[in-house]
């Protein structure tokens, strides 16, 4: 008995479809867009103080920070302490707030002086963060 061989003809070519891989790519994509959690930060690393009195507070429009080594960032940006009031105010809309993260280790001079800046440039709703200390 003979076995007959199938020979393909040069113009019939096989193809892979990708479709299907393109679709299971695109709903991953949607996924991790939909789940991805869009949190605003000051941009360096800070330990806040612990306070037992802390409350949350609303979505901030702009924070600042202040490294331990006295420099101040602004929205991820750092920022000259004689320019942190104008800044922050043209990053403000009408009834924005800002929040003030001072590492703990940052001097309290400095961090008044921010906020005296901030309040100076017409921003009325500043805070300073802290982590809450359990009791």
């Amino acid at each position: 008995m003979r076995r007959r061989r199938l020979v393909a003809d040069d113009s019939e070519t096989s193809e892979v479809n990708l479709t299907p891989m393109l679709d299971v790519v695109f709903i991953m994509l949607i996924f991790f867009i939909v789940t991805t959690s869009f949190i605003k930060e000051s941009g360096v690393e800070i330990q806040r103080p612990e306070s037992s009195a802390a409350s949350p507070q609303p979505d901030a429009q702009v924070m600042v920070a202040i490294t331990p080594e006295g420099a101040v960032w602004v929205d991820g940006q750092p920022m000259d302490l004689h320019r942190v009031g104008g800044e922050v105010a043209g990053l403000v809309s009408d009834g924005g707030s800002v929040v003030i993260q001072a590492d703990r280790e940052s001097t309290t001079g400095l961090l008044i002086e921010v906020m005296d800046r901030i309040r100076e440039a017409g921003v009325e709703q500043v805070a300073v963060a802290a982590s809450r200390s359990r009791p």
